[in-house]
């Protein structure tokens, strides 16, 4: 039998190209499961085979518990009997007795040679696993093997792939026996079936088409910073030189279009907008909005917004088919864009200033050239009047500094009398509450004055009611109630 083992262990690396070692693991598992079923279902068998003689021991093992967790006496012992035989043994140890070797007769035989057979097609399997990831390869290309409930089982190779039915271009009708080439998505190591997961809508798959057509991608002197796309329909890259020498956009379009047309094709006549990158946020959305001409922006570096105005006759090209431009621009960008006319732009301004002059003469009891001033200096808060650097109010021509101090005094004072009615408000509101994305302590303590203490009585109110609660646009409104929300779908999907 040892002799056997040898011979056996060493047929079937060289013939399932898998390490020795790997097949020993598998021969010892087997054997095991067939002692077990000699011994006692519940029993945990070991056997250890010798790689130099193939000669094997079995042994019946229990683990070592705590007396009270002790549930299958089979399998496992507790401290206090172990310790009676094994005065030094810990818990989490094994206590081992020797087995007889057992002549497992044909069935036995049987049953082995199926555990190994199924561990070794796994190690197989993970081996050519291995070997694919070791080429660094982000591209799949194979022939659709069968399809299985719109999803396409797709062989690459050695390989077998899954391209989900969701990670396909819509409208693509892909049938048995058509070559595809796809993103590798992600490798999901505990499926049954295919362990490489496709796609063809992902972002990555149009730039590592793009490193395909265009060499000086490759070659390190073109980068795609980002992409964007709307599978099918359009696509946005934004790209980037690092040699001044050559013109990032005219490359990844090529001679007369071959490079941007090779990748349309691919991906099914989807529109490919190229725009330049830029480390500039702003310049790289005005970029980005193309062919739309952005007439001016403002950056809002605190909720990551860009308010862009373009003239009347731009803002349908801005906004896209089905708000597509600027949808993928968002996308591309990372920046949350609101889009505006110049005339919706200036009564947005009015209004802004109205507010702001009504809360400074409130505030700070000063009159409405005062406060215009103010605003027309740039300040847009207490806390800036409060905190901003003495000398640069001082700068102000129509103020002198006792004027400047008083301001600055009253703000302060204002701030800290609001500070300790929101104090006193926050008594009783829900950390759930205060700890939910976008909240803040005043905004908390307004909630709290209408009896919103808690992120479920958030999550009730309807939009209009949380506008008039707090002075919340819509879209703020809107994104913070479906943040409070977002718990219950969580629970009614467990």
């Amino acid at each position: 039998m040892s002799r056997e083992v040898l011979l056996l262990v060493d047929a079937l690396s060289r013939e399932k190209n898998v390490a020795k070692e790997t097949v020993f693991l598998a021969m010892e598992m087997a054997l095991a499961a067939a002692t077990k079923k000699r011994v006692n279902d519940e029993a945990d068998v070991r056997v250890s085979i010798d790689r130099e003689t193939g000669a094997y021991e079995s042994f019946r093992r229990w683990v070592v518990m705590i007396d009270a967790e002790v549930e299958n006496d089979e399998a496992e012992m507790g401290i206090i009997d172990a310790r009676e035989e094994y005065p030094d043994i810990q818990v989490g140890d094994y206590v081992e007795e020797p087995l007889e070797p057992i002549d497992f007769g044909r069935i036995g035989a049987q049953a082995a040679k199926q555990v190994i057979l199924q561990k070794i097609r796994d190690a197989e399997r993970e081996q050519i696993l291995n070997d694919f990831l070791e080429r660094g390869e982000h591209l799949v290309t194979g022939s659709v093997k069968r399809m299985e409930r719109g999803n396409a089982i797709v062989e690459a190779g050695r390989l077998e792939a899954v391209l989900p039915r969701d990670q396909q271009i819509p409208k693509e009708n892909l049938r048995v026996g058509d070559r595809v080439r796809a993103y590798l998505l992600r490798i999901d190591r505990n499926a049954r079936g295919p362990q490489l997961v496709l796609s063809r809508s992902a972002p990555d798959f149009i730039s590592q088409l793009f490193e395909l057509e265009v060499p000086e991608i490759e070659d390190g002197l073109l980068e795609i910073k980002a992409a964007a796309r709307d599978p099918g329909l359009r696509a946005k890259i934004a790209v980037k030189s690092n040699d001044p020498r050559i013109d990032p956009i005219g490359t990844c379009v090529g001679l007369r279009g071959s490079r941007v047309t090779a990748v349309r094709n691919e991906l099914g006549g989807e529109n490919v907008d190229i725009v330049l990158w830029s480390a500039d946020a702003a310049q790289f959305v005005i970029s980005a909005l193309a062919p739309a001409e952005v007439s001016s922006i403002v950056v809002d570096e605190e909720t990551h917004t860009m308010d862009v105005v373009v003239d009347e006759g731009n803002l349908a090209m801005a906004i896209g088919r089905g708000g597509q431009n600027v949808k993928l621009a968002s996308e591309l960008t990372g920046w949350n864009i609101n889009l505006m006319t110049e005339t919706a732009a200036a009564e947005r301004s009015e209004a802004e200033q109205g507010r702001l002059r009504q809360i400074f003469c409130e505030k700070l009891d000063v009159d409405e050239e005062v406060a215009d001033i103010l605003i027309e200096e740039g300040f847009s808060s207490l806390e800036e009047i409060a905190y901003v650097p003495i000398s640069e109010m001082l700068e102000i021509e129509a103020f002198d500094e006792d004027t400047v101090n008083e301001l600055r005094q009253r703000a302060r004072n204002v701030l800290l009398t609001e500070a300790i009615v929101n104090e006193e408000q926050l008594e009783g509101v829900a950390e759930d509450l205060l700890n939910l994305e976008g909240m803040d302590k005043s905004l908390a303590a307004k909630l709290a004055t209408h009896g919103v203490k808690t992120r479920d009585d958030l999550a009730d109110l309807a939009v209009d009611e949380l506008t008039e609660m707090t002075g919340l646009d819509e879209s703020s409104a809107k994104d913070l109630i479906t943040k409070a929300r977002a718990h219950w779908f969580e629970q009614a999907g467990e």
